[in-house]
């Protein structure tokens, strides 16, 4: 007898325990439930009248902007907030490039959010890429024709000046502290140095033959180039401008500096005739080739996540993207978008 009612007092605590756990885990579930999931999304620009929108997620393309121009390059603003890219004019059959000399290109801006139209500015002939300064007040625009920049307020997108620069003016980077942007100039063997600040070329570095996009990294001693017409990148010590130059794959022209600035990740496009397949990973302490690593056809465009665990690369003759596991350097996934992908950017 005694023992019988220990046993239902026991029995009956049980009971309590568990019912009270099971509502803590509906509780819990609920929660989670209500808690907004984050989603990262890359975006490409392709030339043959769009950009994508990808969602990491789902490795799809959840949104397609269509723009009656040729966009060349993408960038998401430091805040996440607005997508820009840059629209030269299109060229109408039998027309050539120079066929649009006094036409001006765009620099468009999106909200990121909302997928409308904010403001779209004219800069100069040719537009190619497109920068913000990582404190989000300025976008520069380099107008490949025109051998300038733009430099645009980033708050109200009133053009501010157009900035002289080298020849066949194209990729470049801004230094961390927001100071300068360093230009490649692929009419000529130079990459321009521009102070923001004062809105004005204030040297220019010797690179190589066709140099297409550069790098900087974050103290801002050293620079990196892609040099197209030499299947190199160059690795320049700003501080005495002594040029190494590492053998990368055939015609490279985007690259990306992970954020710990270890490692080069280099896009080799070749040619339409002859098209490379590849990104090269550069060890910039060592200054030597780390991996190879497969893609689709015509390289081109490359980001990397923040975390660096991943590349993401558009693929111009084949209008995909790769993902790249970078801890493998192995191609993981591959995403289908618009003809003639060329920039890419992410946004987290």
């Amino acid at each position: 007898m005694f023992k019988s009612k220990y046993i239902k007092v026991a029995v009956s605590l049980l009971a309590l325990i568990l019912t009270f756990a099971a509502c803590s885990n509906v509780t819990t579930d609920k929660k989670n439930t209500n808690m907004k999931k984050v989603v990262s999304y890359l975006y490409t620009a392709n030339e043959s009248g769009s950009v994508s929108k990808i969602d990491l997620s789902t490795n799809k393309v959840v949104e397609t902007i269509k723009d009656k121009g040729t966009p060349h390059n993408v960038q998401v603003s430091p805040n996440g907030k607005v997508v820009a890219y840059t629209s030269p004019v299109k060229m109408e059959k039998g027309q050539t490039e120079h066929g649009s000399m006094g036409m001006n290109g765009s620099a468009v801006f999106y909200d990121a959010e909302s997928g409308k139209l904010i403001k779209k500015v004219e800069v100069g002939v040719h537009p190619a890429h497109i920068v913000f300064t990582k404190d989000g007040k300025y976008v520069l625009v380099t107008n490949n024709e025109d051998n300038n920049v733009s430099i645009i307020d980033a708050n109200t997108y009133k053009l501010r000046a157009n900035v002289a620069v080298g020849k066949g003016p194209h990729g470049f980077r801004i230094s961390s502290d927001n100071k300068f942007a360093y230009i490649a100039n692929m009419g000529e063997d130079t990459v321009s140095v521009v102070n923001i600040k004062e809105q004005k070329e204030i040297r220019k570095i010797k690179v190589g033959n066709t140099p297409v996009t550069t790098g900087i990294t974050k103290d801002g001693k050293t620079l990196v180039a892609t040099i197209n017409s030499e299947n190199a990148v160059a690795i320049v010590d700003l501080a005495t401008d002594k040029i190494e130059k590492i053998a990368v794959g055939a015609g490279p022209v985007q690259l990306y500096l992970d954020s710990n600035d270890k490692y080069v990740y280099v896009a080799n496009q070749g040619t339409e005739d002859k098209p490379s397949n590849t990104v090269t990973k550069v060890d910039l302490e060592s200054k030597k080739v780390t991996a190879t690593i497969q893609t689709g056809k015509g390289a081109h465009g490359i980001v990397l996540s923040p975390d660096n665990k991943y590349s993401y690369v558009t693929n111009m003759y084949e209008a995909t993207v790769s993902i790249i596991d970078n801890s493998k350097n192995k191609v993981i996934t591959t995403i289908p978008v618009d003809k003639e992908p060329n920039g890419i950017s992410f946004k987290k």
